[in-house]
């Protein structure tokens, strides 16, 4: 029995001829080996190179994202600040067995807030420091910061280096008055009151107005005689 054999004449019916090389267009022939790995080679590093443009696109859009996040939960609508805020009283409270002269945390009306307090203890000048950083009624700040047994170089680095410009009396004690309101953008140290009772001294700067930091200065110059006299 013989095999069929294909009508054309080419062999045995089934068997597939070899196939062309495909013609590139570009080139109007067919590729060679070389030029066939050049061009696999050109469109894997295309392929790593779309890739890593989409991930850094990726990683733009998450980013901003968290941004828009942290605008929306910590800027309020009416444009404040959602502070998180601290018992300052407390704190002093916790902290006063790690320092040997009462901390000043003067009780302040309704309105007024803090958003830190804790003691820092400087590498410079070896002054343990008690900081508040409190919150006006009118949205404004005010540092406390107290010093033991301060010298005079912590005093004016407190104050950036700048010099009085005035004293005040405020509720029985003097004041030397820091008054940079007018200067180009004097930040957080737009003005500052400094005074020294005893081993402490006490600096007072921020943004808030004479009113303010006149309620502050009472309160802890009523606190500082109450201590004094126990």
């Amino acid at each position: 029995m013989t095999t069929p054999s294909d009508p054309s004449g080419g062999g045995t019916r089934g068997a597939r001829r070899p196939r062309e090389p495909r013609v590139v267009a570009e080139l109007g022939r067919p590729e060679t080996p070389d030029e066939t790995a050049a061009r696999k080679a050109e469109n894997t590093r295309k392929h790593y190179a779309n890739q890593t443009a989409i991930n850094l696109t990726l990683s733009i859009v998450a980013s901003l994202g968290i941004v828009l996040f942290l605008v929306l939960v910590v800027v309020r609508p009416n444009g404040t600040v959602n502070r998180q805020e601290i018992d300052y009283v407390q704190v002093a409270s916790q902290a006063q067995a790690s320092v040997d002269a009462p901390l000043a945390a003067p009780p302040l009306p309704s309105g007024w807030t803090s958003n830190a307090a804790e003691v820092r203890s400087s590498t410079r000048d070896d002054v343990p420091t008690w900081y508040v950083g409190l919150i006006t009624p009118d949205q404004q700040f005010i540092g406390l910061e107290q010093g033991i047994d301060a010298n005079p170089t912590w005093v004016s680095l407190q104050v950036q280096n700048a010099a009085a410009t005035s004293t005040r009396s405020i509720a029985g004690l003097t004041w030397d008055v820091y008054d940079r309101r007018d200067a180009d953008d004097p930040g957080n140290y737009a003005y500052a009151l400094t005074t020294t009772v005893g081993r402490s001294s006490y600096v007072l700067y921020g943004t808030a107005d004479d009113a303010e930091f006149d309620v502050l200065a009472t309160s802890l110059a009523q606190q500082i005689a109450s201590q004094e006299s126990e």
